[in-house]
C-alpha cells in the first residue's frame, strides 16, 4: 500500500505520523529508506545532481514514474546519465519541488510509482 505523505518542511517529511530528518526513497512496495546520496556526491561533491549510480540504486523493475521531490526550492536535478537511464527503463520523470513532489504523490493514481525526496534546499 502506497504510504501518504503528511507534511514537508525544511529539512523533514512526514510520513503515514513518523518524521524524517533526512532524503527518502519510496519503493513500489511502499517502504521508506533513506536515499544513498553519497552515490552522487561522491562524483558531482553534491547530492544535488543525481548520478547514474544512484539513478540506478533508486529504479525498481516495473516502475513507470518516479516523482522527484528536487528540494524545497528545487535545487535538485538529473544528470544526463541518469536521465538517459530512466528513459531507457520507460520511467516517466516528474521532477517539482518537494512541497508539490509531495501532493503529487498523494493524488497520484499510477500504481507502479517510485519517489525520490530531497529534504532541503
Amino acid at each position: 500500500m502506497k504510504p501518504k505523505i503528511d507534511k514537508t518542511s525544511f529539512g523533514s517529511i512526514t510520513i503515514d505520523g513518523e518524521k524524517f530528518d533526512h532524503d527518502i526513497v519510496i519503493g513500489l512496495d511502499g517502504a521508506v529508506r533513506k536515499r544513498r546520496k553519497k552515490l552522487s556526491k561522491h562524483i558531482y561533491g553534491t547530492s544535488h545532481i543525481i548520478s547514474l549510480d544512484e539513478a540506478k540504486d533508486i529504479y525498481e523493475k516495473g516502475a513507470g514514474l518516479l516523482i522527484i521531490g528536487a528540494g524545497q526550492y528545487n535545487q535538485v536535478s538529473l544528470s544526463k546519465e541518469a536521465e538517459t537511464y530512466f528513459k531507457k527503463k520507460k520511467c516517466e520523470l516528474k521532477l517539482v519541488a518537494t512541497p508539490d513532489a509531495c501532493e503529487g504523490w498523494n493524488t497520484n493514481k499510477v500504481k507502479k510509482t517510485i519517489g525520490l525526496f530531497h529534504v532541503t534546499c
